[in-house]
């Protein structure tokens, strides 16, 4: 069967019940969305603040390939595995954005047997947080474009404007438009553009928020534009747009709550890329989740040279959350893909394209011990055309490396088939206090911390950037360079250009363009070409998916 089919047939238990029984979560701190979503409380979450914290699991995987790798599908089935051994386990993913969902992906509540559920709901606007954050976003560039029209008292320069509107939707035309259009009744004329919600500084902000006051006090310090002077900056709160964009987030900024195919709990909340965002979901998820149980296994996106990277000069190094473990994804295809494989050929056995492409594997995890400073086991995600030889192969390198390697079944089985994957996780964590080692010291100017990713985890020789883009990042320099940086680059590859597979060496990063998210407390940095709005394919997700006369949803994978 089809994951959307599997999903359908379910037998999902109602989610208050559920988390009261599981959990001991009062009904009245549950706010139920349907039977088998709800919102949990702030001010429940608040009251669990002196609760001992449990161990934080992460999971990462090698650089992404048209052959998929399975990170949601593992995390779903570790945390399911680790709940059959009787361990307390919370399992905290992402939200899926409609772009990917109707672009290339068609869906990301994990796959098989090893599934957050309702899968249609989590793929399709879920609880709305989405869209609370694409409108609060598009306010303030209403309230931007409404300020200059009523006489610009704020002396904003509108050809500085940096606050691009967003849509939750892969829409290439929109990436560079003009607005006011048709005379000045229509505002003024200037050139903007869009963004996907999930680069939205609006969705970085909700995911590193910690209350709604801490909420608010970012929202206003986003800087929307530059007075005439060239230099100073106009923020949200000088529109005195914070207010209303936070009454927007009032319900977004509270953690969704679902169940697995096996009925353990899960918590969805947040969901920016990690190759144009810091890709992790929110620190209020993660955090409540440490409260909840006794381990909580959180998903960051993409490659660990992204995804993991963010997760933890990002995020743990703002929340002060301390990971245990990492597991590091792979699939057989996946290797064979990096040692030059193509689709097509992908399911016939063949041990050199895998001894080629392991060095994929093998960038990822030495990042993750040595620049990290975390354990890691690795996951093989089987697929039935797996052969023994392939398996043994890579389970044979990683040995070389003093690195466990489990085969697991989870999308075929369920948590049942990630049991062995489980013991080695609990085998580590539990004899191991938390902590890891970030990337670059804080006190690093901007530059040494985009060399210090480019040559330390990308395997770059140098970074450069022009002229022009150099002297924005000093200018940033001089007020906000202790914040961490958040490198937008393709995730298909170590360097810049996603037709690099495996594990490049020797390569330049270019640096093409750099953007202040003060609310969020970071430094985006684009990297090579990379597109903050993505495009569609050639055949689109969409064109599969449809809903019957009885409205069932079909074509989701």
């Amino acid at each position: 069967m089809s994951d959307i089919e599997i999903a359908q047939q379910a037998k999902m238990l109602p989610i208050i019940g559920l988390a009261v029984d599981k959990l001991g979560i009062p009904a009245e701190q549950l706010e139920p969305y349907s039977h088998y979503k709800a919102k949990v409380s702030l001010e429940y979450i608040d009251n669990l603040a002196d609760q001992q914290d449990g161990k934080l699991i992460l999971v990462t995987a090698v650089s992404p390939t048209p052959a998929g790798e399975g990170k949601t599908t593992t995390t779903v089935g570790l945390g399911d595995a680790m709940n059959r051994l009787g361990k307390n386990t919370m399992m905290c993913l992402r939200e899926p954005s409609l772009g990917p969902c109707f672009g290339m992906k068609g869906g990301a509540a994990g796959g098989g047997y090893s599934q957050v559920v309702p899968m249609e709901d989590i793929n399709l606007h879920f609880t709305g947080d989405f869209h609370a954050i694409g409108v609060a976003h598009n306010l303030l560039s209403a309230l931007i474009d409404n300020h200059i029209n009523h006489g610009n008292a704020l002396s904003i320069d509108s050809r500085r404007i940096k606050w691009k509107r967003v849509v939750d939707m892969n829409d290439r035309a929109l990436r560079q438009i003009t607005v006011g259009q048709g005379g000045s009744a229509n505002g003024y004329l200037r050139e903007d553009g869009y963004d996907i919600v999930v680069a939205s500084e609006v969705m970085a902000i909700l995911c590193l928020a910690t209350s709604r006051a801490d909420l608010k006090e970012r929202l206003g310090r986003i800087i929307v534009a530059y007075k005439t002077d060239k230099v100073t900056p106009v923020y949200a709160r000088d529109l005195n747009a914070q207010g209303a964009m936070a009454a927007l987030l009032k319900d977004a900024i509270k953690p969704n709550l679902v169940q697995t195919l096996e009925n353990n709990l899960a918590i969805i909340h947040g969901g920016p890329f990690a190759n144009i965002a810091h890709g992790c979901n929110t620190v209020t998820a993660t955090k409540t989740a440490l409260k909840l149980a006794d381990y909580a296994i959180t998903e960051a996106g993409f490659g660990a040279d992204l995804g993991a990277e963010k997760f933890i000069d990002i995020k743990c190094r703002m929340s002060g959350l301390k990971p245990s473990a990492v597991v590091l994804v792979a699939t057989v295809r996946a290797l064979k893909s990096h040692g030059g494989v193509a689709i097509e050929d992908l399911n016939n056995e063949n041990l050199q394209a895998v001894e080629a492409g392991f060095v994929n594997l093998e960038r990822h995890l030495n990042n993750i011990t040595q620049h990290y400073g975390l354990p890691c086991v690795v996951c093989i995600n089987h697929f039935t055309f797996d052969t023994e030889a392939e398996i043994a192969l890579i389970i044979e390198k990683c040995a070389a490396l003093e690195t466990k390697c489990v085969v697991s079944k989870h999308w075929a089985e369920g948590g049942g088939g990630a049991e062995d994957l489980a013991k080695e996780v609990l085998a580590i964590v539990d004899q191991r206090e938390p902590g890891c080692t970030y990337v670059y010291d804080d006190k690093l100017p901007l530059w040494e911390k985009i060399t210090a990713v480019a040559t330390k985890i990308y395997g770059a020789e140098n970074v450069t950037a022009s002229p022009k883009v150099k002297a924005e990042i000093e200018a940033l320099q001089e007020q906000y360079g202790h914040f961490p940086i958040c490198i937008a680059k393709t995730q298909m590859s170590f360097s810049t250009n996603p037709a690099a597979i495996g594990a490049p060496t020797g390569h330049t990063v270019e640096i093409t363009e750099a953007r202040l998210a003060n609310g969020a407390g970071f430094i985006v940095l684009i990297a090579g070409n990379m597109m903050t709005m993505p495009g569609l394919p050639k055949v689109p997700a969409a064109e599969r998916i449809d809903i019957t006369d009885a409205g069932v949803i079909t074509g989701l994978f």
